[in-house]
């Protein structure tokens, strides 16, 4: 940035003349801007300028050509130096030049902006959304959608979501700094930078979004009475933190996960539904290695046989489901994966299914692993699957009344089964014995909820 005082050449470029000589008006255009005198408005041309295809801006000059000239300009240059500076992130200043200028004893400032090579250019009080970012648009700086904030974003930073900058910059750390906290790990600024959350301009990435508490990914969790998606028992939405997301459907699966005692002489057994460690490992690699730049939520659906788990994105490419079997790795978000390799939330890259077949040696059931276009599937099955199933199919024209109504009774499960009241009382007791229900109330007021 420099000024410089060449009255002869900044005026020739500000005023047209005719054949004789006499001044002509100066008109705005996509490239030209007129101001009589500074605002902070200032600020806004400066950016649509940038982040469009450059400009001049002449303070001095009112909107009809007329010069008015400045009675402060080395203030005013000072003001827009300070709003270069302070105003307007990535830096601006390197793309624009200030030069004063004199006309019949009337100062005018010409402000040239270049474009820039960090767009999005935007209002740092007003972040990277509508409100800060603006492009030209003929003689006019309307604010840029969302969707061409991307684009200019995409075009600047490249392919990679983790290292893009992030739309919102008011982030906050508070559960990642709990878990470095606990593994004795540093957080400070220039740790930040070296995990890819800040980029060297101090703008926060879409790797810091991931892992601060204003992450807008999320978790949907559901659980279904059966084996299909009839009747749902409940559902939520995981938000917050990734860390956040993590714990919390852990925990969630956890209490659906019962537990089954089996004895061998007098040495007890206890066996889960779903083998957490298989459990752990699943949703580790969901949110690990799905594609956030969709922005659908990671899908966790658990039935009374099985226990699915859908990331978005399927594999990288080039990367089969074959050679994902085999142990072979190619992190989509290399940045995220290092870091949970860093807080030894993974052991190594590439292990991840391995373990969750092993989980299951020696078992009548198996996992399965899907990948199609846009989305990779994990099933667990139901250790207890089969004692369920039968069950279930048994009662399942009980199990449907639950479609309709929130509670049934005995006379209810006689009609639903066409048998009489004995039989009403042992399918009852079966089904709660297989926790397929729950009973409330007693005596008359006896009543039968979905579990």
């Amino acid at each position: 940035m420099h000024s410089i005082t060449s009255s002869d050449r900044i005026v020739a470029e500000v005023i047209e003349t005719d054949t004789k000589g006499d001044v002509m008006r100066m008109y705005e255009s996509e490239t030209v801007e007129l101001k009589g005198i500074y605002t902070p408005d200032l600020k806004k041309e400066i950016v649509a300028f940038a982040n469009t295809n450059g400009g001049t801006i002449y303070i001095g000059v009112q909107d009809n050509g007329e010069i008015t000239g400045l009675n402060n300009a080395d203030f005013v240059m000072q003001q827009i130096s300070n709003a270069l500076r302070d105003g307007i992130r990535p830096d601006v200043s390197m793309f624009t030049s200030i030069e004063l200028a004199e006309e019949d004893n009337k100062n005018i400032i010409k402000l040239t902006v270049n474009q820039g090579t960090k767009k999005p250019y935007y209002l740092s009080d007003k972040g990277l959304k509508p409100a800060g970012v603006y492009v030209r648009s003929g003689t006019t700086s309307p604010p840029a959608s969302f969707d061409a904030i991307r684009m200019m974003i995409k075009m600047t930073d490249g392919d990679s979501f983790e290292n893009n900058r992030s739309l919102i910059q008011d982030l906050t750390f508070t559960s990642l700094k709990k878990e470095m906290e606990k593994r004795n790990l540093e957080f400070s600024q220039v740790q930040m930078k070296n995990l890819g959350i800040l980029s060297s301009d101090d703008i926060f990435t879409n790797m810091g979004l991931l892992v601060s508490d204003q992450c807008k990914h999320s978790i949907k969790f559901a659980v279904f009475q059966g084996t299909d998606k009839l009747v749902f028992k409940d559902r939520k939405e995981l938000t917050g933190s990734l860390f956040d997301q993590l714990t919390d459907a852990f925990k969630t699966i956890d209490f659906y996960n019962s537990t089954k005692a089996t004895f061998h002489d007098l040495l007890r057994t206890d066996e889960r539904d779903y083998p957490e460690d298989a459990v752990r490992e699943a949703l580790l690699n969901a949110v690990v290695h799905r594609e956030y730049s969709f922005s659908g939520s990671t899908i966790i659906n658990l039935y009374s046989d099985r226990l699915e788990i859908i990331s978005l994105g399927g594999l990288v490419s080039g990367m089969s489901l074959e050679a994902a079997m085999l142990g072979a790795s190619q992190p989509r978000n290399e940045k995220l994966a290092s870091l949970f390799y860093r807080m030894k939330l993974i052991e190594a890259y590439g292990t991840g299914i391995s373990k969750i077949i092993s989980c299951y040696k020696g078992l009548p059931v198996q996992p399965k692993f899907e990948n199609v276009e846009g989305a990779f599937r994990v099933v667990l099955p139901n250790t207890q699957a089969q004692s369920l199933s039968t069950a279930e199919e048994r009662y399942l024209p009980v199990l449907k009344l639950f479609e309709k109504q929130k509670e049934i009774t005995r006379n209810d499960v006689e009609e639903a089964l066409g048998v009489g009241t004995t039989h009403a009382v042992n399918a009852l007791k079966e089904m709660l014995a297989k926790e397929l229900i729950k009973k409330v109330g007693s005596g008359r007021l006896t009543r039968y909820v979905a579990k």
